[in-house]
């Protein structure tokens, strides 16, 4: 997109960059009826651009249909590494009503995000929607089913999760027991029974868990910062040379966007200092030439590994690579930028 156009409102961005929406509740769940509502939840990708500017793109958008709610693809994945439980049932939701490739690809990225942290937030989120029921029952006389429903529901689904390591959200044989609660027809006391026996259950199954202690982080950063790269067309400002292009044109081309904090994706990101390698190499490869600022016959052409190395969205930290006449220093993620060689700070 332009970047000095003006900003898509959050609705379009919800209209025209969502990768992945669903169902979810009683219809995700088994338990929907024929009065249940339809509520919808997805995941869009905001255009690289719009966080060049102050105002940065919404992380969520209520709507613009009717109980639709979408979350902004680093939000949701912020909250999915925390397992947040509404985020986590989201990915394994059976009703999928659209999908591209990116969001094929956080699907596949869901057990990335399952852990041990899942019985904390499970149980925690759980003993806070029974105070509310509880609450009820001081003030009404009695809870709201539906949610009362829905909390055994959640409890059932974290126990299974500890034990198997698998997340299913589908009510299954447990169906019937907990339509009747929502229909009023179990006692208060019963279903406070139920709550607290499986949540005894899920703290048992805590404890031996097949799931990982922590979330597989990198894994998914690595995929929020290919997705997150520009791909601007060839030629452009940013634009990722062809492969086979000299080495020449590629350091010219990181001269020429170090202004515009232009980054480069890589399909497959080796370690920083293995990508800082590959690119020293490159840069001496294009030295040789005697020119940095243009392809000339005698460049030489880079090997696929600096290319890909160059290409790494994984600079960072203190890296840097030097000629006669100055260095490059991977001084931020996703930025690399010129330093004569009279300047003596340290990056």
């Amino acid at each position: 997109m332009d970047p000095l156009a003006a900003p898509p409102t959050p609705e379009d961005l919800v209209r025209r960059h969502t990768v992945y929406s669903c169902v979810m509740g009683s219809r995700a769940f088994g338990l929907a009826t024929d009065g249940s509502d339809t509520d919808r939840r997805g995941v869009f990708v905001a255009p690289t651009p719009l966080y060049w500017r102050f105002e940065k793109p919404p992380t969520h958008v209520e709507g613009p249909m009717d109980e639709q709610f979408s979350w902004e693809l680093e939000r949701f994945c912020e909250l999915a590494l925390r397992a947040n439980p509404n985020i986590l049932e989201c990915l394994h939701s059976p009703l999928v009503e659209r999908i591209d490739a990116t969001g094929h690809e956080l699907v596949a990225l869901r057990d990335a995000f399952l852990s041990r942290r899942a019985h904390q937030t499970f149980v925690r989120y759980a003993a806070g929607q029974r105070r509310k029921l509880e609450a009820d029952v001081r003030q009404h006389g009695a809870p709201r089913w539906k949610h009362a429903m829905h909390l055994l529901r959640l409890l059932g689904s974290c126990r299974d999760l500890l034990r198997t390591g698998e997340l299913v959200i589908d009510a299954g044989e447990e169906r019937e027991r907990l339509l009747a609660v929502k229909r009023g027809e179990v006692a208060w006391p019963e279903v406070e029974r139920r709550m607290e026996h499986l949540a005894a259950e899920a703290d048992a199954a805590g404890a031996k868990s097949p799931l990982p202690p922590e979330p597989d982080r990198p894994r998914v950063e690595d995929f929020l910062l290919r997705v997150r790269a520009p791909q601007p067309a060839e030629g452009a400002v940013g634009a990722p040379p062809r492969p086979g292009a000299s080495c020449a044109s590629r350091v010219s081309l990181a001269r020429t966007t170090r202004s515009s904090s232009c980054s480069y994706a890589a399909a497959s990101a080796g370690s920083r200092d293995a990508a800082c390698a590959a690119s020293s190499t490159a840069w001496r490869a294009s030295t040789s030439s005697r020119s940095r600022s243009r392809s000339g016959p005698g460049a030489a052409p880079c090997s696929a590994s600096a290319l890909a190395a160059i290409s790494s969205p994984r600079y960072a930290g203190a890296s840097t690579w030097s000629s006669s006449v100055g260095r490059w220093a991977c001084t931020s993620p996703l930025r690399i930028r010129w330093m004569p060689v009279s300047s003596t700070r340290k990056v």
